[in-house]
């Protein structure tokens, strides 16, 4: 992320205020800034801008038009550029607005309280990396970082194998060991390099080839496993699966042949589902998710907290683990009500016995918390980015030396902090 090549709009009444945050973000290398008093001001800067906009600083208490109506406008024009929230307001209010803000399929970067600083501005824009929803080369812009793939290359891709797995470890929040890793597919295209899910999944979904995508990421993950047990290394992994998918009679019992033919046992392998697939009333997908878990395969609700589960729901099928959501551990290291939100959700699993993950670990803070709510394993970048193969077990080595190196009350164990 190279803030020199990024065009920033401010949205601000306060004039002090406006001209600071223009100050802090020339320092931080920006060479790209327009700044507006208000919301009707921020729309017509939109519409004049002979280059997209990519970072959108917005005030929420604003005369006129407002924040959240201006956020509405954003959405309806169907906006590509990434948000910043600024306000003084209280934090709950604010944690309404950025839900809103979500909810209108804006992308957010996050909220910063009044007054801005040069370290939470940076910090922020580290968010918004290469190919995501607002920067440049997402955006269909001059310069498309991946144009949308054709049928055809779809269809030879699969058929050459250049969908491939790469793994991100998960580590046990009590003790820092590497006990998992998720499996998580890329497209390695011979012009283009490394084309990440969201460029084909959607597509293969579309186009009916969700079920040969899964079933190679199956088989290769099957190989990586065999040759990090040769090593002495046995990993759980678990592996991403669709709702469409699901929805096909007999899917499980393909999936379980492939792994049968493999001599994997079936306590390594886990199949995660999202919430949304696992309200699903599709008498398919119930059948098929009953017979995964009834062979002994694990099965996790993720990205949980972003649907509308009711316990009723959770307890229909038997998972075994819940996984939540990123959204969840970002909101409750801002906020102490999102806070008793997660610490909710972990004493659910707790109750039905299911183990729990949190995504999107990605700093020492991030692990502290949710080793005092209990939580029981740990995802994200802090620990490890997803990798090959072959760099795995690089990748856990790496992590060991890095977890020696936190502070000791991060990396206390369980007899240490009174946990159970």
């Amino acid at each position: 992320m190279n803030i020199e090549n990024l065009n920033f709009l401010l949205v601000e009444d306060h004039d002090f205020q406006r001209r600071a945050l223009r100050r802090m973000l020339a320092g931080l290398g920006a060479n790209s800034i327009t700044d507006v008093a208000d919301g009707g001001a921020a729309l017509t800067a939109f519409e004049q801008a002979r280059q997209p906009f990519d970072v959108c600083f917005i005030d929420l208490n604003m005369p006129g038009m407002d924040g959240m109506e201006l956020v509405r406008h954003l959405a309806e024009a169907q906006s590509k550029v990434s948000i910043i929230l600024l306000s003084a307001l209280d934090r709950a209010l604010i944690s309404s607005v950025e839900t809103m803000v979500k909810a209108y399929g804006i992308h957010l970067l996050g909220a910063m309280e009044k007054p801005a600083t040069p370290a939470a501005i940076e910090q922020l824009l580290c968010r918004l990396k290469p190919g995501s929803h607002g920067s440049r080369s997402a955006r269909g812009s001059s310069h498309p970082a991946f144009p949308e793939p054709s049928m055809d290359e779809l269809t030879q891709a699969l058929v050459l194998g250049q969908f491939e797995p790469f793994f991100q470890p998960k580590a046990c929040l009590t003790n820092g060991t590497i006990h998992s890793a998720e499996a998580l597919a890329r497209w390695r295209h011979p012009q283009r390099g490394l084309v990440p899910p969201d460029s084909f999944i959607p597509l293969l979904e579309q186009h009916g080839l969700i079920d040969q995508l899964t079933e190679q990421i199956v088989q290769k993950t099957a190989r990586a496993w065999q040759s990090w047990s040769a090593q002495g290394k046995q990993f759980e992994v678990s592996i991403n699966l669709s709702l469409s998918s699901l929805s096909n009679p007999g899917y499980a019992a393909r999936l379980i042949a492939i792994l049968d033919h493999s001599g994997i046992a079936p306590r390594f392998i886990v199949f995660e589902v999202t919430e949304s697939a696992a309200m699903s009333d599709v008498p398919h997908s119930l059948e098929n998710l009953a017979r995964l878990r009834m062979k002994g395969y694990g099965l996790s609700i993720d990205d949980y907290g972003t649907g509308y589960s009711s316990m009723q729901q959770l307890i229909r099928i038997p998972f075994s683990e819940l996984k939540m959501d990123r959204s969840f551990v970002t909101a409750a290291c801002k906020d102490n009500a999102q806070v008793l939100v997660l610490a909710s959700s972990l004493a659910l699993a707790k109750e039905l016995r299911l183990d729990s993950v949190a995504e999107g670990i990605e700093s020492a803070s991030d692990w502290r918390l949710l080793r005092r709510l209990e939580c029981r394993y740990a995802q994200g970048y802090l620990i490890g980015k997803p990798v090959p193969q072959a760099e795995f077990l690089d990748s856990v080595a790496g992590w060991s030396e890095a977890y020696a190196n936190l502070p000791h009350d991060v990396r206390a164990d369980a007899a240490e902090t009174g946990l159970n």
